[in-house]
């Protein structure tokens, strides 16, 4: 196996294996008390495959730069919204740069996003769900960028699709903490009740992707083609 073939599995496996094990030890192990804790290393190991995916060093400046930009976007998104219900940018702007700018950065700007908006917004064992929900959204867009950079009605679809996810993954969270533990009967409850409100999130996200894809995908291919990223 190739040297960045083997970087790319551990990038990945940092993702999609050993984030969720830390979360999950978060929660269950130590039953919420140390969240704070848990959140911020979720926030350290989110920016691991990131700064892992570096292959020119002319060109990791101007990618970090870029990546900052876009998780100040998406906080500052989520803060002038908030007077607006389940109707917030954030979900739009985590997939528009993991499109432009990697998977792995996807990941690191939805997960980043999440944890220092909360400043704001209050922290809590929810902060680990959004973080990992935002994070896992952005990563998918970076995985499948061509196909919706190709189409539209691609991102569009995904976009609705995204607050489902968000919203499902958000939900145990909520079975934890309304039920004590997690049963099955009772998430589907709660998913349930949750399912108007899931549906104005998947209705904003289209609606964000469509204003915002066009100026932010312009300024994003200018410069990813000036600096050669």
């Amino acid at each position: 196996m190739k040297k960045n073939s083997i970087k790319k599995l551990i990038r990945y496996l940092i993702i999609l294996a050993v984030i969720p094990v830390v979360g999950a030890i978060g929660i269950f192990v130590f039953d919420n008390s140390k969240f704070m804790l848990f959140a911020t290393a979720i926030a350290i190991l989110s920016c691991v495959p990131f700064f892992m995916s570096f292959e020119k060093k002319e060109t990791n400046t101007s990618r970090i730069v870029l990546l900052a930009v876009m998780t100040a976007l998406s906080v500052g998104g989520r803060v002038v919204f908030s007077f607006f219900p389940f109707f917030k940018p954030i979900t739009a702007i985590v997939i528009i740069c993991g499109m432009y700018l990697g998977a792995e950065a996807g990941f690191m700007c939805g997960a980043l996003s999440a944890f220092i908006s909360n400043f704001i917004f209050t922290q809590g064992p929810w902060t680990a769900f959004q973080m990992f929900a935002w994070g896992i959204i952005g990563f998918i867009a970076g995985l499948m960028h061509k196909a919706f950079k190709d189409s539209k009605f691609s991102l569009c679809t995904f976009g609705g699709i995204s607050g489902f996810l968000y919203s499902f993954i958000l939900d145990i969270n909520s079975t934890l903490w309304l039920s004590g533990t997690f049963t099955f009967e009772a998430y589907l409850k709660i998913t349930a009740s949750s399912l108007p409100y899931t549906l104005i999130y998947a209705v904003s996200n289209v609606i964000f992707l469509l204003l915002l894809i066009t100026p932010l995908g312009k300024k994003l291919d200018r410069v990813l083609t000036k600096f050669g990223i």
